[in-house]
């Protein structure tokens, strides 16, 4: 028992430092920052301001954060679309298939986004494979634009952020009683009103949590735009970087960061209710 005591200690005192070392006090300093002016020669001045708030209304960024709302929730959505059967059918195949099956969608994770963006790229080129496969096929005349286009963002976005839609929703829909479906369509439930009224409410956690490891990174993939969007897309991301690394704004960098924060934190406000709600088996 001494033994184990300050091992205890030990462990929890070095996952708080590492708590407060690498994710609060570095949130502090982007809140602080944010509220500070721009400097001509340094970094920050410390005369406090809300003018990186206010730009933000400005409507040359505004129309960069709707803009990457709307690619994110995209996204989001086609995820969702493609995930929730796909891990349905995850969680009624074969007890000895899953194992490789939820294998399969982890591999993705086993290499880098950036790399995997690059052999989209190499897909949707002029030249690429895909064209080339069409005009093999005789189905188009020539090469098609699909390269520095608004889809092929959203689909390099979907092809990297889709294993964290199919993960938490497989969690979910494993969590499911099948009683409660048996149940419903013993009193005359039919497949829709089964789906609506039963699945939907208890794997809401799970969709809120998937949506949140889309919707969010979605944001921030500056790389994804960069490659497949070109120069006409941009994310929130890309202002972020641009803001800290050319611009040398750094409080309207912070600010956006503040703004991405705080737009985390009422989605993950909102995952805390619905799976209350869920545990305490509310329709």
């Amino acid at each position: 028992m001494r033994i184990r005591e300050p091992f205890k200690l030990i462990a929890i005192g070095a996952l708080w430092f590492w708590l407060i070392a690498f994710a609060l006090l570095p949130n502090l300093l982007v809140a602080v920052a944010s509220v500070l002016t721009r400097g001509d020669n340094e970094f920050v001045v410390f005369t406090l301001t809300l003018s990186s708030y206010r730009r933000l209304l400005d409507p040359l960024y505004l129309d960069v954060l709707l803009d990457s709302l709307w690619l994110a929730a995209a996204t989001t959505a086609l995820c969702l679309l493609l995930g929730y059967p796909f891990a349905y059918l995850l969680t009624r195949s074969p007890v000895r298939w899953r194992p490789l099956l939820l294998l399969l969608v982890i591999v993705p994770f086993w290499t880098s986004s950036l790399v995997r963006t690059y052999a989209i790229m190499i897909v949707l080129k002029t030249q690429g494979l895909l064209n080339q496969t069409l005009l093999g096929l005789g189905l188009i005349a020539e090469p098609l634009e699909l390269l520095y286009t608004e889809s092929a963002v959203i689909l390099g976005m979907l092809y990297t952020l889709l294993p964290f839609m199919i993960l938490p929703l497989y969690a979910a829909l494993e969590k499911l009683d099948p009683r409660l479906i048996e149940a419903a369509r013993d009193l005359g439930a039919g497949k829709i009103t089964i789906f609506l009224r039963i699945v939907i409410p208890l794997t809401l956690p799970g969709i809120i949590a998937g949506s949140l490891l889309t919707f969010l990174p979605g944001l921030g993939m500056f790389y994804v735009a960069d490659l497949l969007g070109g120069a006409k897309t941009l994310l929130v991301g890309n202002l972020i970087r641009d803001q800290f690394l050319s611009a040398r704004d750094w409080p309207f960098g912070a600010a956006a960061s503040v703004l991405l924060t705080l737009l985390m934190g009422l989605l993950l406000w909102a995952y805390y209710l619905s799976a209350r709600r869920a545990n305490r088996g509310l329709p």
